[in-house]
């Protein structure tokens, strides 16, 4: 299954080079070697570094490289990954973020008022019903 010579890996394979000294990505269903890539990436040598490890098409992608640099990649190519070795959806979740609570107020504070207000404005509507309802009366 390799393709001119190359090697077929697996992620396993790819994932144990992870280091500065020896660093592997998998883009699009191939491995390449950037170890020589590191000091020259303009994006700077952490963004190589934290894509070592998993799949990092997407990574690739999401940045919108240039023609040139999609072409340098055929220099850095080792061998084709083993699709079977890769997950078939992402294993990496987004952190999940708290809510912007700009006044720093406490959320039980922010529930009561969100209660409150609106009785509030209901008891008041209701007052003046009841006040303006006697007045006519009266008159």
């Amino acid at each position: 299954m390799a393709t001119e010579g190359k090697k077929l890996y697996t992620l396993s394979d790819v994932a144990v080079h992870n280091s500065a000294d020896d660093c592997w990505l998998i883009i699009g269903g191939k491995a390449y070697d950037v170890t020589k890539f590191l000091e020259e990436h303009p994006g700077g040598d952490e963004v190589l570094l934290s894509a070592t490890g998993k799949d990092a098409t997407e990574d690739f992608e999401d940045v919108g490289h240039s023609s040139a640099a999609r072409s340098m990649m055929d220099e850095y190519y080792v061998g084709d990954v083993d699709p079977a070795s890769l997950p078939s959806k992402p294993t990496h979740t987004p952190a999940k973020l708290a809510t912007y609570n700009s006044d720093k107020s406490s959320d039980s504070l922010i529930k009561i008022l969100q209660f409150l207000v609106p009785l509030a404005i209901l008891g008041l509507a209701v007052a003046v019903r009841f006040l303006t309802k006697n007045n006519d009366v009266s008159s």
